[in-house]
């Protein structure tokens, strides 16, 4: 049996602390682990500015809320589902993720989880385990699943890597220079034919 394994933010949906900080104005917000891999270094980053700029979770939630998946994605989601298992492993926060995967539909989604005081200040953050996406597949794996996966930033790396077949997608050349060994493609059309190309059944398009 194979599972296909997809990072969630800047793949299906959009960078959601890069939309808050265009809501917001704050340029330092649209840091992503696109640019600074250290996932804690990012988070402390983002907790201190929610906190110097007095910003709490339901003004993250709001802008959430008027976000759509990124052109092409729930179809994508619903080809892909019709031929593998399909689940969202992905460092955004189950806080955060309810409006997108409605609209997604509600594939199974592994995340972390958010921890606010009582007037809704973040105040830190739970990662459900080290690695976790790499933990994911790996524990897939003792299972005798066959994976192949798809992400975008330094964060995906270790998934791409632990998976039987890993593909960049939506990459910032940084990522693509740094990591050769994964395939890297620029539409979710060319991630469907990617997929095909990698299974071990005969798929169609």
């Amino acid at each position: 049996m194979e599972l296909a394994c997809l990072d969630l933010e800047g793949v299906l949906v959009p960078e959601i602390w890069i939309a808050f900080a265009e809501r917001t104005g704050i340029a330092e917000l649209r840091a992503t682990t696109r640019d600074i891999p250290d996932y804690d270094v990012l988070m402390r980053q983002r907790l201190g500015l929610l906190d110097q700029h007095n910003l709490k979770i339901g003004d993250i939630q709001e802008v959430i809320g008027t976000l759509a998946p990124l052109p092409g994605a729930i179809d994508f989601v619903d080809w892909l589902r019709e031929r593998f298992q399909v689940i969202i492993l992905s460092d955004t926060f189950y806080e955060f993720s309810e409006p997108l995967m409605r609209q997604l539909k509600w594939p199974t989604l592994f995340c972390h989880r958010l921890i606010t005081d009582d007037s809704g200040r973040v105040v830190d953050y739970k990662l459900r385990q080290k690695d976790p996406k790499r933990a994911s597949v790996k524990a897939l794996h003792s299972l005798n699943y066959r994976v192949i996966a798809a992400g975008d930033s330094y964060n995906d790396t270790t998934m791409l890597g632990e998976a039987d077949v890993g593909f960049l997608i939506h990459a910032p050349q940084n990522v693509i220079d740094e990591f050769p060994q994964f395939k890297s493609v620029d539409t979710l059309e060319e991630l469907k034919a990617a997929f095909v190309g990698a299974s071990n059944r005969t798929l169609t398009l």
